[in-house]
Parts: structure tokens; C-alpha cells; sequence
């Protein structure tokens, strides 16, 4: 993996059955659920994922960018002037922190164990 490339992309959804279905039916997707609010999907083209939500989906996709030292990247983007809106947090096979650039779009850096 290239630090700073786009890695993945996350979609909400508010019905993971029903869109895994979608998915599968029209596009030949493949899924891998993680508990009973995340499905990581392939075969697309570029890897990425469902989040459940029962808000309102108003801008659905949140790309993720991946970088070998979380903490390096943040402070580099803090000092930049972007605004971190989840902390760094771990997940099953790594660890990951969301931020918005200085236009207000919401993305995401990662890196695994």
C-alpha cells in the first residue's frame, strides 16, 4: 500500500440487507459482514464499505485514505488546518481517524496493526 492514495471508500446505508442484495444483483458485489452495523464489500473496483444509520443520508460516501503512521499524518493535517472529527479509534485490522479539510468534506486516513 503507497501512503496518502486512496485506499477504500465507506457508503452509509440504512438497511444493509437491502442494499447488500442491490449490490450483489446488479453489480456481482462480494460481502464480508462485520457485526450487524458494517459490511465491507469487493469486486468493485476499489475496496470499501456499508456503515448502518437510521439518519438521513444526505452526503453517503466517505473516502479513506491509508498511511503507515497515523499519527505522523494527523499532526501534518491539524497543522494544515484541518479539523479531526473522530479521534484515532481501532477496528479489526487496524486503526483510523476522520477529519475535515479546510471546504468542510469529511475523509478518513487508516493504517493496519
Amino acid at each position: 500500500m503507497e501512503n496518502n492514495h486512496i485506499n477504500y471508500i465507506e457508503l452509509y446505508a440504512n438497511n444493509l440487507e437491502s442494499i447488500k442484495r442491490f449490490y450483489q444483483k446488479c453489480f456481482n458485489w462480494e460481502f464480508t459482514d462485520y457485526g450487524p452495523d458494517y459490511i465491507a464489500f469487493k469486486n468493485s473496483g476499489l475496496e470499501g464499505g456499508f456503515e448502518y444509520t437510521d439518519a438521513k443520508i444526505i452526503n453517503g460516501s466517505l473516502v479513506v485514505l491509508y498511511h503507515a503512521n497515523l499519527l505522523e499524518i494527523k499532526a501534518k493535517i491539524e497543522a494544515a488546518g484541518g479539523t479531526i472529527t473522530k479521534d484515532v479509534f481501532m477496528f479489526p485490522g487496524g486503526s483510523r481517524f476522520q477529519f475535515l479539510d479546510p471546504s468542510g468534506n469529511e475523509l478518513a486516513v487508516w493504517c493496519s496493526n
